[in-house]
């Protein structure tokens, strides 16, 4: 059983991270920890312990941070380990971020049979930044295709460290796993900070308990906490009472306080995780420290999506949906919103496609509500010709072109780490895509690294699929943010039998107008039923038609009945279909079908 251990000396404890690219595994090695260090027996039995969604154990991904504490015995000391769990994809990169600023030290963990990734990369970085000290693991060292030489290689040339600095696991077998334990005692520091300075706490994740409101996970850099404590968080200046106050154990584990150097939960009678953000500080209300600390931002959402409910009737259900999960997760914004085609629903801001598709199947799988998500767009910043700068979220709210001066675009700096066969194909679909390339690194003499500068709404459609399929799966992506750009796009309406459907309406650059409209129209042809009349599917740039495509109208044989008989029959049978079929066309209007609303996301983005 795990020691159950309250307090012990500040310089036995361990404040430690996980960073590794997705699938690398980060979450079995936290498995094998939470075994070697008798928290839970048998870890086998629940892969993916501190993974606790269904969604985070099918994708094999971390969505949530997770934290949790561990007791080691090593030459007669007993040490508290605390593992600050981090997720592993760049739109989570603020997350990890704030998890890194929390610890002293972090496993760099590297698949044997992979190599180091985009994301190892960005995660190695953030981790210098943080002056964590690096503890080098090489991965899946079991794996038949495992080039342990290979990787080990490339870790030293990164990192600069001796091979004897580098530990070799399975963190699926467990071998090397005891080894790595002693590594972690013997080379992270002990964490810095007194605990008779102003208090100052560090947020690094809080989530929503229906009952006791938000519990907001902490690391004491200085001072200490106790319960009843008054504490204020240093963003809003507002006022709390510590309720309750512990260590994090599988379960919540009650303690009297916290001091530097400690991780633990707080319970405040806080009503939203809004008031209690990622990156926050936390500080007593009579006797505060002096400044924050560093590194806090607001969650800024970088893709935007309409969501409407299916059934017209679960637009309440969806609303309350949405604000449940808001309560969890901070970084989700949303507003109502009315489409012509789809009723009434909500824009919806997501740090990246990977959370949008995350909420969506959140929405479906724990509220049951069917849901369809209009084409994904970014934010424009549209500059009129009087001088006014306009936000666009929504190509509905786009501006009369007459009236627009310029328009710019998010730029997003992106680095991509392949094989060096696949960096002709990664370069052509990097300039299909408008990517400008600004350098090219070997990290070794298999692998290289290509720095480029590529628009947002060019990433976020199927760009990491394109990537993935030129390279067979070799390729790895991250990117942040640069800056808004000035840039020549425009808004492409659909028009359906000459009226505009608003929620298929996309803002794109103009070089893409013509191929995206033609490729939405072909879509929208194979899926809205054929009518007894023709109906026009027409892409267009304000007045201008640039893509068409036909339903060509069902035809019911008239002149089926005319047994020979003279021709002019026929003929006036022809023209009394052809009268009726135009009076059917002025006065009758295309149902379109759900699916097509679908299909539409599906459309090829070249």
């Amino acid at each position: 059983m795990a020691l159950k251990v309250k307090q012990v000396k500040h310089e036995n404890i361990r404040n430690f991270c996980i960073i590794a690219h997705i699938d690398h595994g980060k979450s079995t090695l936290a498995d094998r920890l939470l075994e070697e260090t008798h928290v839970v027996e048998n870890a086998h039995a629940i892969d993916q312990i501190l993974d606790d969604m269904d969604l985070e154990r099918e994708r094999g991904i971390t969505i949530k941070s997770h934290a949790i504490r561990m007791t080691y015995e090593m030459d007669g000391e007993l040490y508290v380990m605390n593992l600050i769990d981090t997720p592993g994809h760049v739109d989570f990169a603020y997350e990890v971020s704030r998890s890194l600023a929390s610890c002293d030290g972090a496993l760099l963990l590297v698949d044997a049979s992979q190599g180091i990734e985009a994301q190892t990369m960005s995660n190695l970085y953030l981790a210098m930044d943080n002056d964590l000290e690096i503890i080098p693991v090489i991965n899946k060292i079991d794996l038949p295709k495992a080039d342990v030489e290979g990787t080990e290689h490339d870790i030293m040339e990164n990192l600069g460290v001796d091979a004897d600095m580098i530990y070799r696991i399975s963190a699926r077998t467990g071998q090397g796993v005891s080894a790595l334990l002693e590594g972690i005692v013997k080379h992270i520091p002990a964490p810095k900070g007194d605990a008779s300075n102003p208090t100052k706490a560090l947020i690094f994740d809080s989530y929503f308990d229906p009952y006791r409101g938000v519990i907001v996970l902490v690391r004491l850099f200085e001072g200490q906490l106790r319960k009843d404590d008054a504490i204020k968080l240093m963003s809003t200046d507002k006022r709390y009472e510590i309720e309750e106050i512990g260590y994090l154990g599988l379960k919540k584990e009650k303690a009297e306080g916290l001091r530097a150097g400690d991780v633990g939960y707080i319970i405040a009678n806080i009503k939203q995780v809004r008031d209690a953000r990622v990156g926050d500080t936390i500080t007593l209300f009579d006797a505060p420290c002096d400044e924050a600390m560093p590194g806090f931002e607001e969650p800024k959402p970088m893709v935007y999506s309409g969501i409407f409910p299916l059934d017209k009737e679960d637009h309440e259900s969806l609303r309350d949906s949405l604000g449940k999960l808001q309560l969890n997760d901070a970084a989700l914004s949303y507003e109502p919103e009315s489409s012509l085609a789809l009723g009434f629903g909500f824009r919806c801001g997501f740090l990246g496609m990977l959370h949008l598709e995350i909420i969506k199947e959140r929405l479906y799988r724990e509220y049951n509500v069917p849901i369809i998500a209009t084409t994904p767009s970014v934010k424009f910043l549209v500059t009129l010709t009087d001088g006014a700068q306009v936000v666009i979220y929504n190509p509905v709210d786009y501006p009369d072109p007459v009236k627009i001066d310029h328009v710019q675009e998010p730029i997003m700096d992106c680095e991509i780490i392949v094989p060096t066969d696949y960096v002709g194909n990664i370069m052509k679909l990097a300039q299909e895509r408008r990517g400008i390339q600004k350098d090219m690194q070997y990290i070794d003499e298999k692998r290289v690294s290509i720095h480029y500068e590529l628009p947002l709404i060019e990433i976020i459609f199927d760009f990491y699929d394109k990537l993935k399929s030129v390279s067979r799966g070799y390729a790895s992506l991250d990117y942040t943010f640069r800056e808004y750009r000035k840039s020549d796009v425009v808004k492409v309406d659909i028009l359906i039998n000459g009226e505009k459907v608003d929620a298929m309406s996309f803002i794109c650059h103009e070089s893409k107008a013509y191929n995206w409209g033609k490729s939405v129209t072909e879509k929208l042809q194979e899926v809205i039923p054929r009518q007894l009349y023709k109906v026009a599917l027409q892409a267009s740039i304000g007045s201008k038609i640039i893509a068409r495509s036909t339903i060509n109208a069902m035809r019911k044989n008239v002149t089926a009945k005319c047994y020979g008989g003279d021709i002019s029959r026929k003929r006036k049978l022809l023209e009394k279909q052809k009268a009726g079929k135009k009076r059917m066309k002025e006065i009758g209007s295309v149902q379109v079908p759900q699916e097509a609303f679908l299909e539409v996301l599906k459309a090829d983005r070249e």
